[in-house]
């Protein structure tokens, strides 16, 4: 199978041929550790998710590199750390685990390099240095700026003329820039500030820079695939280009790949707007591979208007696949038509489309499928029942009692009990759906 990806540089689906086969590098750009991740923010680490699992796929486990990094130093963390009377470290590290564990819950792989900023800054001052003696960045007022006229098609990767890249900047007018849309890559920090020594005093990064000396670091100067938020196209992802190729003279990346926007009624899911809901918080109320296999419904390219009601249906869809193929052994491969799909572009929802018509008549394959792309991960029974381990089980065993006397009195014709029963347990949180085969209860 040909691995076939939409390239946000070329705006067209390409065959994807890497660098070296054996070693298929990936980078995908992570949090700033300030705060919980919203489920928008959970958007690309799933979908990239799933493009590693068809990396690993097509050129074995050992043959591709991924790696995602951490922000730890920015101005939102230090306005935490104040806020909070702690450290930046503190802050940092706190929300560092907070990800992961979210991560986890979403069914996402660990990747298998997870840089942090501040274990670069030797890197990054290499590369101001560098980008200074060619005469693409410059020193003022404490600052370091790179400057865009200096490369020939900076705009390239979003496509904006000049005109449009100075009213979408997103940064200050300053009077020592030489141009408006010059991007900062050091700044000073005052003495209540962190801060770092360098040629150009005590100062720190700016955002874009890290992501360029993390990637030549750890997966080199060209890589096969770097991927992120579409709103990270413009100014992020370009400046990245801009520093890293001024810097090595070279390519700086074959395929870029961009998820689309998660909405709220119509409205992009963000914390400015304040239409956001945690991961953290949702993970307590729906189970994770429901929210995964939300966030997998849509073409990882299309907008996904993201909502309870549409959780609670992948519930549903869930429950089905558990009743009929969750004590099912899986097939020792994924359907060839199933992968297909995957391989045309993370072609989701179609994947999703053919791996149901095999429920029912190859569940085996059907479960292949379903763990390939990271669901049906649980029997069955921790599907419905939740985790009936030793601390819950004489609960369970307690619910297990209450179903069978509740079927008994139903064929009894006993309908009061039964209606009894049934509201008692609706008061637990447990939720009854009768079928031919008997009673099945799972917590709501």
């Amino acid at each position: 199978m040909i691995l076939y990806l939409h390239n946000s540089l070329t705006r067209r689906k390409e065959a994807f041929e890497p660098i070296d086969a054996n070693n298929v590098r990936m980078y995908v750009c992570g949090p700033t550790v300030y705060d919980y991740a919203h489920i928008g923010n959970g958007r690309p680490p799933v979908v990239f998710d799933i493009l590693y699992r068809l990396l690993r796929h097509r050129y074995g486990v050992d043959h591709v590199t991924y790696a995602r990094n951490f922000t730890d130093i920015d101005d939102k963390i230090m306005k935490r750390a104040v806020e909070e009377g702690t450290s930046i470290e503190d802050v940092s590290e706190r929300f560092t685990k907070i990800y992961q564990d979210d991560m986890k819950s979403l069914g996402v792989l660990p990747p298998n390099i997870e840089p942090k900023a501040t274990q670069h800054l030797p890197e990054m001052i290499a590369m101001m240095e560098t980008l200074i003696a060619k005469g693409n960045a410059y020193e003022a007022d404490g600052h370091v700026l790179f400057h865009t006229p200096s490369m020939d098609d900076y705009g390239r990767l979003s496509g904006h003329g000049q005109d449009e890249l100075i009213a979408g900047s997103r940064v200050e007018v300053a009077p020592y820039k030489k141009d408006a849309t010059d991007f900062v890559m050091w700044k000073p920090s005052s003495d209540d500030q962190p801060g770092w020594d360098s040629p150009w005093g005590r100062g720190r990064p700016g955002w874009h820079l890290e992501c360029s000396c993390m990637i030549a670091k750890h997966l080199g100067e060209t890589i096969d695939i770097h991927g992120g938020g579409q709103d990270l196209i413009f100014p992020h992802h370009e400046n990245e280009i801009a520093q890293s190729q001024c810097t090595h003279g070279k390519k700086f990346v074959n395929y870029w790949l961009h998820n689309g926007y998660l909405t709220m009624t119509g409205e992009k899911m963000s914390k400015s707007l304040g239409n956001v809901r945690k991961i953290n918080d949702l993970a307590k109320e729906f189970p994770g591979e429901a929210l995964r296999l939300t966030l997998l419904s849509a073409h990882y390219r299309q907008p996904l208007d993201f909502n309870g009601d549409v959780i609670k249906e992948q519930i549903r869809r869930l429950d089905k696949w558990y009743r009929v193929a969750g004590d099912v052994e899986a097939a020792s491969e994924a359907p060839q038509d199933f992968l297909e799909a995957l391989y045309d572009d993370l072609n989701t929802p179609k994947a999703l489309a053919i791996l149901q018509s095999y429920l029912n008549s190859d569940p085996a394959a059907f479960k292949a499928g379903a763990q390939f792309i990271g669901l049906m991960q649980q029997t069955a029974d921790l599907w419905f029942k939740g985790d009936v381990s030793a601390e819950g089980s004489d609960d369970a065993a307690h619910i297990d009692a209450l179903v069978a006397e509740r079927d008994q009195a139903k064929k009894d014709k006993n309908w009061g009990r039964a209606d009894e029963i049934r509201d008692q347990l609706k008061e637990q949180g447990i939720v009854l759906e009768d079928s031919p085969d008997g009673t099945i209860w799972r917590r709501g």
